[in-house]
């Protein structure tokens, strides 16, 4: 048992001249070989942070170039359906003419006052049309709310 007690007491003294301490642990190294060490590390990460900054500014500028177009296409549209809703109000179309004239004949028939109602029924006129035929006829025709009742409207030859 003294064998297995001093080979175990020999093996431990080996295991601590194999030892290294913190302290010792240390590695002497130039201050060029640390930059030079540094400088390799750093450069590809550098490389990779240009690549990545090319990459944004050609996303911004295909955005630009988006909201640009998109932007034409709103105005663009806009200004059609301005145009067509301008020729729409200075043109009375010959239907609108003919409606017109009845709906002239009609009012002055009733003593030059009438009731838009009444007016929209014997005509047989949708609400919309008969709205768009007042719209054409507002230089010929006053439209007024009714006296006794203002959620129905009056229509006077001028």
């Amino acid at each position: 048992m003294d064998n297995v007690a001093t080979a175990s007491i020999n093996n431990l003294r080996n295991s601590e001249a194999n030892f290294v301490s913190p302290s010792e642990q240390t590695i002497t190294v130039s201050l060029a070989d640390l930059r030079q060490i540094i400088q390799d590390a750093i450069e590809p990460l550098k490389d990779e942070i240009s690549e990545l900054k090319a990459t944004v500014a050609r996303q911004d500028e295909k955005i630009a170039a988006l909201k640009a177009d998109e932007k034409l296409d709103h105005d663009d549209i806009r200004d059609i359906f301005d145009a067509l809703a301008s020729l729409e109000q200075s043109h009375i179309q010959p239907l609108q003419k003919d409606r017109g004239e009845i709906l002239r004949a009609l009012i002055a028939a009733n003593g030059g006052k009438m009731l838009a109602k009444d007016a929209r029924n014997k005509m047989r006129l949708p609400r919309s049309r008969f709205s768009e035929l007042l719209v054409t006829l507002k230089d010929e025709i006053e439209v007024k709310p009714y006296r006794l009742n203002k959620r129905q409207n009056v229509l006077i030859l001028k």
